[in-house]
């Protein structure tokens, strides 16, 4: 996605080789127009197939999959990473490793909203490591329903979560593959 590889030229930061900030467009201050364009092209890619529910992770893949939802009108279901006492108790669960929080924790959707059945969307802002689509595919297998597709912003390909997918046999679309953060500048895939 052209515009998306632009913006992230001109707005992402580079920390190091393996941290990418988008976070004045993408996942702290959300720039709207560009959001709708990214749900509207998840949309384009995924529309032929029979998804019933889009699922994503608390926090940063709710603005994604919430435009996506627009498009596709169904519902948007995020995974929430803390206990509370209004979350149902009856939830399926599943596990990841956080490589910015460097802490293991659990994700969990109420068993009412994944139904035996269910096609399943993922979608999420960053793959790096894979940990947060590994621990969605959990809840989907634990809830019997089927991962329709998976569909990624940004995906960084020299770090390991896509190849962990694969060998899952998870295949992943991004809209943009970033092949190196080297000497703090961004060089994308073909």
């Amino acid at each position: 996605m052209q515009l998306l590889k632009e913006r992230i030229l001109t707005d992402g930061r580079v920390l190091s080789e393996n941290i990418l900030k988008v976070d004045s467009f993408l996942n702290h201050q959300i720039d709207v127009e560009l959001m709708n364009e990214i749900g509207k092209e998840f949309y384009e890619i995924f529309k032929d197939k029979k998804i019933t529910k889009i699922l994503t992770a608390e926090v940063s893949g709710i603005a994604v999959a919430v435009m996506a939802g627009l498009y596709f009108k169904m519902p948007v279901i995020f995974a929430k990473k803390t206990e509370s006492i209004n979350l149902d108790k009856d939830t399926f669960e599943g596990n990841v490793y956080s490589y910015t929080k460097e802490k293991q924790y659990k994700i969990r959707v109420a068993r009412r909203y994944i139904n035996n059945g269910d096609q399943i969307l993922i979608l999420d802002d960053f793959l790096a490591n894979g940990e947060a689509i590994k621990g969605m595919n959990e809840i989907i297998n634990a809830a019997g329903a089927t991962l329709a597709g998976v569909g990624v912003v940004v995906e960084k390909t020299f770090q390991p979560g896509k190849q962990m997918l694969k060998d899952m046999g998870i295949d992943v679309i991004a809209l943009a593959s970033v092949s190196s953060m080297k000497k703090g500048y961004v060089e994308f895939e073909d």
